[in-house]
């Protein structure tokens, strides 16, 4: 139970989620299989057994999709998808299309390839091999974050998008700092190559990214690097900038911040492992307690010292919710003074 990457949104509204309620609002999105003709599915699953397959009929009891700890939320999401390869697709569409050309004697047009490429994905799907993947993300009640585990944002936003449905709404938007994190990360490599100086509790890694925002696809990738070399400096103090960086937390956790605010590649050191390893766990289950219990804590005091360096979060920006009901609002606003103003001779 390590996350890997991290992906953090904020609720942008005073949302509150107990354990009971989003337990009952997710056992109304159960993962379920794909049916032969559905090219992926996605659903919950409970965080602590995610592989074992959740039972169809229980007497008016929800299963268990919510593990606690505190403050935080654990949730878990399965995605089964069909895997179908493209060549086996294009060699079938080849094949049909040559049919087609021979027996009519004119080529097969784009748009009726289309239509045939389709035709076959949906007579293989049913023949097709299946695969699983899980996501996870645990809610920071204390803090009002959701923080997932993933790489992309698109990931990320599949669970978003399967907790919305479930819940009905969900007020969050990416974490956003006051200060845009490329300037921050391009003054902190500036700084430590001038004085030596990086923020507080933080140390700059050995790898950094490097673009030129003028020139889109310019772009210096440094791993193993002095960070606050001289080279490293040329090429800032010639205009480029750090979209991504490498940085070391209070000699604990080590990752690559990206300037989306996305953290990536991220890895415990063993001091933290051995926090959880002080505990002894009698069975499987206490074991994932421990390492969520001592992620969680490490995790949320990580992001709120990130956060501080960044100089704190930008609570300006709205929710896609919050702009629709301002919307509806300010029109609903118009229409009644429209009326108000109709005068009759």
């Amino acid at each position: 139970m390590w996350f890997k990457n991290l992906r953090i949104y904020q609720f942008t509204q005073g949302y509150q989620l107990d354990k009971a309620t989003l337990n009952e609002h997710m056992n109304t999105r159960l993962f379920s299989p794909c049916s032969s003709q559905e090219p992926s599915r996605l659903g919950w699953v409970s965080p602590v057994s995610p592989k074992q397959a959740p039972k169809q009929a229980i007497s008016n009891e929800d299963i268990e999709l919510v593990f606690t700890h505190d403050d935080y939320l654990l949730i878990c999401a399965k995605k089964q998808e069909k895997v179908l390869p493209a060549s086996v697709i294009n060699e079938a569409l080849e094949e049909k299309a040559a049919e087609i050309s021979e027996a009519e004697g004119r080529p097969v047009r784009r748009k009726e390839r289309q239509d045939l490429k389709d035709d076959i994905i949906m007579a293989l799907l049913p023949k097709a091999f299946t695969r699983s993947s899980f996501q996870y993300a645990y809610i920071d009640r204390k803090q009002g974050h959701i923080v997932i585990n993933a790489a992309s944002a698109n990931k990320a936003e599949e669970l978003l998008t399967l907790l919305r449905e479930s819940l009905g709404s969900l007020p969050v938007i990416p974490i956003a700092s006051k200060q845009l994190p490329f300037q921050m990360m391009t003054q902190w490599v500036m700084e430590a190559s001038k004085s030596g100086s990086t923020p507080q509790h933080f140390e700059l890694g050995s790898e950094c990214e490097l673009s030129n925002p003028k020139e889109t696809g310019s772009v210096i990738r440094a791993k193993h690097q002095d960070l606050a070399s001289a080279e490293i400096n040329n090429h800032l103090q010639a205009g480029m900038i750090i979209s991504k960086l490498a940085l070391n937390w209070m000699d604990g956790i080590e990752f690559v911040l990206d300037d989306q605010l996305a953290i990536k590649h991220l890895r415990f050191n063993d001091n933290i492992q051995e926090k959880a390893d002080s505990y002894e766990a009698q069975t499987s289950e206490e074991l994932f307690a421990i390492e969520f219990s001592v992620m969680t804590l490490e995790l949320s005091s990580l992001i709120k010292q990130l956060i501080n360096a960044l100089g704190g979060i930008n609570t300006e920006a709205q929710s896609v919710e919050e702009i629709v009901a301002r919307v509806e609002k300010a029109d609903s606003h118009q229409n009644d003074k429209s009326v108000d103003e109709v005068s009759f001779e």
